[in-house]
């Protein structure tokens, strides 16, 4: 798959605060990024270099092979960009605001009609057309801004928090918009949203400090979870401590936990070894020994807790 964003040993300091510390990222067409950190950790400033918005103090971007420091002006045609807060004119009207961002790109006539209709319905914005942008409600806002990066069909598109003020259906739609760009585009997807990377990122970059200190795929972030891929058993307290000695026993299995006892039942948790599957091998013994179980599941790790295990300063050292 082709290159369309390249970045090399960005750094960013602000005085003494060094906000981005020799970040480099690669993104491929059909790639969405998910681009994750705590707050402070320097997202917004990285995506400001990369789109040519903020000049680095060293390191180079390129969008489609194109500098951005040194063509400017070409590489953003290839570029739709839904900054954070999305600035827009207030007085204007969302039908006005999104005629006049296409007369900018040069998009004139029959083009610029089909391209403003176009955006208008990938972002549902059909009711507040006529409506002067100040009196929208964030959501609304949102999807006006989003509807002005999208309304060129730009190669690349890179969205500070595209879903910020958004209710559950509007995520919903957008992140269905996301997915089905997905397939021609390289996004870029920073958000504070850790399901929002399940629903629609294929890889996840998180950074701390300005660095990065980690970047793989959903489920090779979860894997770094210890219970990822635990099986998680409910048996009755009577045919609990069988059951924990006949797993303990069990060569594919590091240990078994006791994690709540409640209404006559024990909760165990069967850590595999070295991430091995195990399931099949838990359900196979316990029937064996004849030991009744309740439930039976495989556990998957959160990214809540992937998120907090690597952007503490333990996590990141560890990472």
């Amino acid at each position: 798959m082709t290159v369309l964003v390249e970045s090399k040993a960005l750094r960013k300091t602000f005085g003494p605060i060094v906000a981005v510390d020799d970040i480099s990222l690669s993104v491929r067409r059909g790639e969405v990024l998910g681009f994750l950190g705590p707050n402070g950790a320097g997202k917004s400033t990285t995506m400001k270099m990369i789109t040519g918005f903020l000049e680095p103090d060293h390191g180079t971007s390129a969008i489609c092979g194109i500098d951005v420091q040194n063509h400017p002006k070409a590489a953003k045609r290839k570029l739709g960009y839904l900054p954070e807060g999305a600035p827009l004119y207030a007085e204007m009207t969302p039908r006005a605001f999104l005629s006049f961002i296409a007369a900018v790109r040069g998009i004139d006539g029959k083009e610029r009609e089909a391209r403003v209709a176009d955006a208008i319905e990938k972002t549902r914005i059909h009711s507040v057309l006529d409506q002067r942008i100040e009196t929208l409600s964030k959501g609304y806002k949102r999807r006006v801004g989003l509807a002005q990066a999208v309304l060129h069909d730009p190669p690349v598109l890179i969205m500070d928090e595209p879903t910020d003020g958004l209710d559950p259906n509007q995520k919903h739609h957008v992140r269905n918009l996301i997915k089905d760009m997905a397939a021609e585009k390289a996004i870029v997807v920073s958000t504070h949203i850790l399901e929002e990377v399940e629903a629609v990122c294929t890889r996840a970059v998180v950074i701390t400090k300005g660095r990065i200190v980690a970047d793989g795929t959903a489920e090779d972030l979860m894997r770094r979870v210890p219970y990822h891929g635990a099986v998680a058993i409910r048996i009755s307290e009577r045919h609990a401590k069988a059951a924990i000695s006949v797993l303990s026993a069990l060569d594919l299995i590091a240990r078994v936990e006791t994690l709540e006892k409640a209404n006559s039942h024990v909760a165990l948790r069967a850590i595999p070894k070295n991430g091995k599957t195990i399931a099949t091998d838990v359900a196979s013994l316990l029937r064996e020994k004849e030991l009744p179980i309740e439930e039976l599941f495989v556990e998957r790790g959160k990214l809540d807790d992937v998120f907090r295990q690597i952007t503490t300063t333990e996590g990141a050292q560890d990472a």
